[in-house]
Parts: structure tokens; sequence; C-alpha cells
């Protein structure tokens, strides 16, 4: 059994799908582990911690020469998979909705294309979500990122020159990242508030110390989707939200945006109009931006300023913290293989709950469920 990782070719992507400790664990398992050179660079792991836990070291051509396995952070291009044994497996995020042509190119290349962000949120696979690990990153980085971008201070100080005031953070999606932002915003000393279109999250906003912003005149709306995701609401209920969102967003200095739904563009929760009531000098990190964004006009990558208020968010949040979103991501890999590892036959086995709803190719046709609907 021979587990390749290949160094990340996607921009911007600094991240690495294994780290020398799951390549021990790997190797303790019984499994050869072979990575490409300078695949953990971005990550401050070098090649000769790989080869410190006992994995080989060689060109990509050479890493994936005969390989069970390829893990990925984001897939490869099937071209890098030249060499790989046919049907070999490749476990990495595919974006399946937003690149259909990729998948189909695993089906005709022969390949097992395994997504992780389809992996289901259940209590045994808890430890194997990427999206759930990543997503944990993505709302401290935004909140620590919109800080710096603030021309102000967080806490509030009481000094002999006078008294500053605590900033206002509202934090709009209390899903995995929302609860984090929320829960590194407090630690910075801000004045937090959070909101989501699941009724069930308002113990967890007080839990973490924070107010809960939410619409109450609209009856029987929980806003709970399948798999513990949010979905979509009624006209009415987005109304409402809509009118007493806007005027809360005109009294905070910090906004976060959070808020994805899986196989869809992300939400529109702030327009331009409610973007010209906020003070001059807020800042609005919109972690969706990737996505088509929750704030309108956001652009990945760049600081937007309109009306006084500038609108931030990175095309890949967690690549802003290599190091720990790499430790994390690669645990989630060998969570993930471990888990199913048959002893007798030297290699993971997947069940029907778990592997039906991740894998998306096999035999040379696309099998994922979820993409056929």
């Amino acid at each position: 059994m021979r587990i390749a990782i290949l160094k990340e070719r996607a921009e911007g992507e600094t991240r690495v799908a294994a780290t020398p400790e799951t390549a021990k664990k790997f190797i303790a398992l019984g499994a050869e582990v072979a990575v490409e050179e300078g695949a953990g660079a971005d990550a401050s792991i070098s090649d000769d911690a790989f080869r410190e836990a006992g994995a080989e070291v060689a060109t990509g051509p050479k890493a994936v020469e005969g390989a069970d396995i390829v893990l990925g952070v984001q897939a490869p291009d099937v071209l890098a998979l030249a060499g790989a044994k046919p049907g070999a497996w490749v476990a990495a995020l595919f974006d399946p909705f937003g690149n259909r042509e990729r998948v189909e190119a695993y089906a005709k290349g022969g390949f097992e294309a395994l997504s992780m962000e389809f992996m289901p949120r259940i209590t045994r696979a808890q430890s194997m979500d990427v999206l759930s690990s990543q997503s944990n990153l993505s709302g401290y980085k935004a909140v620590i990122a919109a800080a710096d971008e603030y021309g102000r201070a967080f806490p509030m100080m009481m000094t002999a020159a006078g008294t500053v005031q605590a900033a206002k953070c509202f934090v709009m999606g209390v899903g995995v990242a929302g609860l984090q932002a929320i829960a590194t915003a407090r630690r910075l000393g801000a004045q937090v508030s959070a909101t989501d279109v699941r009724s069930a999250t308002k113990e967890q906003i007080r839990s973490l110390g924070a107010k809960p912003i939410f619409v109450e005149s609209v009856e029987g709306i929980e806003g709970e989707g399948s798999g513990g995701y949010a979905t979509e609401m009624s006209e009415e209920y987005q109304k409402a939200q809509a009118e007493l969102v806007s005027g809360h967003i005109a009294k905070q200095d910090i906004v976060i945006t959070t808020a994805l739904i899986p196989g869809r563009a992300a939400p529109r929760l702030i327009s331009d109009a409610q973007i010209a009531t906020m003070k001059p000098g807020s800042v609005i990190f919109d972690l969706a931006v990737a996505q088509g964004g929750n704030v309108e006009g956001s652009e990945p990558d760049r600081v937007v300023e309109k009306h006084g208020v500038k609108i931030m968010g990175y095309a890949n949040t967690p690549a802003h913290l290599a190091a720990d979103a790499s430790a994390l991501f690669a645990r989630n890999h060998y969570n993930f293989l471990s888990a199913f590892w048959d002893e007798e036959q030297g290699r993971p086995v997947l069940d029907e709950e778990i592997g039906d709803a991740v894998r998306l190719t096999r035999g040379g046709e696309v099998v994922s469920e979820r993409l056929a609907e």
C-alpha cells in the first residue's frame, strides 16, 4: 500500500495534505508514504522532517508512481496522477458542485475520487470533517484580519487620558466558523452579537457571552437543513430578518459574515444600502467571498472601500494559517483512512455510510447520489 502526497499547485494554496506526524502514523499501519519534494515548504515543513518520519521524498512523478492512494488538499489535475495504479483513490477537496468537469475527468481516468467536503456530519465522522477543522481556523483568522484592518482597539481601555470604548462586532452565521469568530472577538474584548437562521443556535451564542439577534415575529421557521447545515428561508423570514439586521448593522464596527449553503452560491446578507448606514472606518470580513460573497461588492483578496467602510475577504482563508491548517487537515485524512484500515488486506476498506457519501467516481463512472440530485 503506497500513499502519495503531492505538492499543492492551486494558486494561493499553502497547505499540505500530510505532516511528518501523520506520515509516521501511516507507516506504522504498514503503508509506504511518498512525499513530493517541497510539498510542505509553505506550511513550514521541510523535506528532511518527512524523511525523519520515514517517508520517501521524491519528485512529483516518482512520488505518485505506483500509488494506491493520493492525498491532497485540493484535488490535483488528473495529469498529475500519471503513474498511479489503476483505480487509485484520491482523497481531497473536489468542489464537486462547482467543478463538475474535474469529477468527470477523474471518472474518465479510472480513479476513485473521494470528496472530503462530502464527509457526512455524523458523530463518528467528526474527526474526519475537513470543513469543520478548516472553518474553525477561518473564523479565528477573519476576526484577527478584521481587527488588523480596523483603525481602533477592540477592548475597552480606561486610561488617564480617557476611556476607549469597546468595538462592536456582529457575526452573521453561527456554524463552526461563526462560533470561533464569536469566541475570538470576545477574547479580544469586543462587544459581540450574532445571528443565524437556525433558532437552535441562540443558546450557543449566549454560552460564548454574545448577544443573539433573532427574528421573533415569524413563527415555525427553524432553518435547520439536513446534516446540520443551514437551509434557505422563506421570503417572509428573509424580509423580517433583513429589517432587523439592517438596524443592527448600522451600529456595528466589525461585521463577520459566514453563511454558505452547500451546492449553491453564497446567500446575500448585506446590501450596498446597508453598508452605507455603517460608520466610516468600520470593517466587514466576508468569509464566503470565494463562493460569490455574502456582501455586495466584496472581492476575493482585496480590501474594497465603499461608503467609508472597508470590505475584505480571502479566497482561501485557511491557507493564511498554513501550518495549523495543514496539521488539522492531515489528521482528518489520517482519521478517515485509519478508521477503515483492514490489517489482513493492508489497506482501508470503506463502509457504505461514509464511503458512499464521499465517493464521487468509481469504475469509470460518476456514482455520487448528491451529484445525481
